[in-house]
This record gives C-alpha cells, sequence and structure tokens, in this order.
C-alpha cells in the first residue's frame, strides 16, 4: 500500500485504487478526507476529529463509510444513516478493500486530574498500525507503525520505549503538528538511535511505498 502523510495525525493509505483516511482533523488539510472510500477516527478530540471534514468526504462520495469509536459515531451518526460504524477493542472489519483490527480502549493519560476518555488504534492489512492518542501494543508483528512522536501526554523516552515494544520494521512519525522544526534532528537521532528500528518522517503531502 502506499501511505500518504497529511498534516499531524492524519494518513492517507492508498491500495488497488482505493483511499482510507485516519484521522482527519482540524490540523490536518481541508480536503485531507476528500476521496476517500473509507475514514477511521480513533477519538474525539478535535486534531483527530473534525465534524466537517467527514461531512465534506461523506457528502462527494456516496459510497464513504466511517468507522469510529462510539463516542464520534453519536456525533454523526444521524446525518448519515447506515455510512457510520461503531467499533471497539477486538472487532475485526473490512473497509474499502482494507482488512482492519481495533487495537485499544483508552486515550494515553495527559494527567491525573484530566479524566481519560476512549481510544482506539488500527491494524491495516496486519501490517500497518495506527495507534491514536496512545501508545497501544497491538500484540501481534507490525511492519509500519505510525509513531505519535510529540503531544502532551508523552515524552521522549516513552516514545523510544513504545517502538522497542511494538518492534516494527520502521517506524514512521505522526502526531507531530506540535513538534518545531528547531527538535526534528533531536527527535530523528535519538528515536532512530535507541528504538531499534527504521525511524523516518514524512512531510505533509510526501508519500512511500510499503
Amino acid at each position: 500500500m502506499r501511505i500518504v502523510k497529511k498534516t499531524h495525525s492524519c494518513v492517507r493509505l492508498e491500495k488497488d485504487g482505493h483511499t482510507l483516511v485516519i484521522d482527519p482533523g482540524g490540523f490536518s488539510e481541508q480536503d485531507a478526507a476528500l476521496g476517500a472510500d473509507a475514514v477511521l477516527v480513533t477519538h474525539e478530540h478535535p486534531d483527530h476529529f473534525d465534524e466537517g471534514r467527514l461531512r465534506a468526504a461523506l457528502e462527494a462520495n456516496p459510497g464513504a463509510e466511517i468507522w469510529t469509536l462510539r463516542s464520534v459515531a453519536e456525533q454523526i451518526s444521524a446525518a448519515f444513516p447506515g455510512r457510520v460504524h461503531t467499533v471497539g477493542h477486538g472487532d475485526t472489519f473490512t473497509a474499502a478493500g482494507f482488512d482492519v483490527e481495533v487495537h485499544g480502549e483508552l486515550h494515553a493519560v495527559i494527567h491525573p486530574d484530566i479524566p481519560r476518555i476512549t481510544n482506539v488504534g488500527y491494524l491495516v492489512d496486519g501490517s500497518l498500525f495506527h495507534p491514536g492518542d496512545a501508545l497501544t501494543v497491538p500484540g501481534r508483528p507490525v511492519d509500519t507503525l505510525m509513531l505519535p512522536v510529540h503531544a502532551p501526554w508523552n515524552k521522549i523516552s516513552e516514545v523510544i520505549d513504545y517502538v522497542r515494544e511494538v518492534r516494527p520494521r520502521r517506524a514512521i512519525d505522526v502526531h507531530d503538528g506540535y513538534l518545531a522544526d528547531i527538535a526534528r534532528p533531536i527527535y530523528d537521532r535519538q528515536i532512530g538511535g535507541l528504538g531499534g528500528a527504521e525511524h523516518g518522517r514524512l512531510a505533509p503531502g510526501e508519500s512511500r511505498d510499503v
């Protein structure tokens, strides 16, 4: 499949003429979800879930569908009956020709005083894993890990240990919209040198075949 990186935590996956988009949130491009045959949303935070972007995608393509957890589905399902599917940990489904497994239940801890919300990650075609806002270990081999490198809820030692625990063949950065350009070489050097896997990043609009 081909990965097309969009801004922050959004990625487009292309295979056999079909497109699956994960987390077209408010930090991603306005058209991040347009042209999608299927959209997956990991959780309700606005940098991952933007109702306007989802509505635009489903209105542009009458065959497009969304898979997401209940907190997001409840906000958009009434407008698109039968096209918004609620999923949770352990579920499996096929979306636009992509086989998807759902892993995880809760968002990472931001602060003990902030209640945790639900969050799921998606393993696509048994190969690529996008964890959303959590360091979920899918419990099976992963070829490509979409790696949340910088967030209010993580630090670089946790990111490095996450790569070590998942043990992917490669890790590609997501959740990088908060990361200043001056800091990127530090993250590249430390994650690449200590994570134990090939580490890389794509600028918005860049793509890679995996």
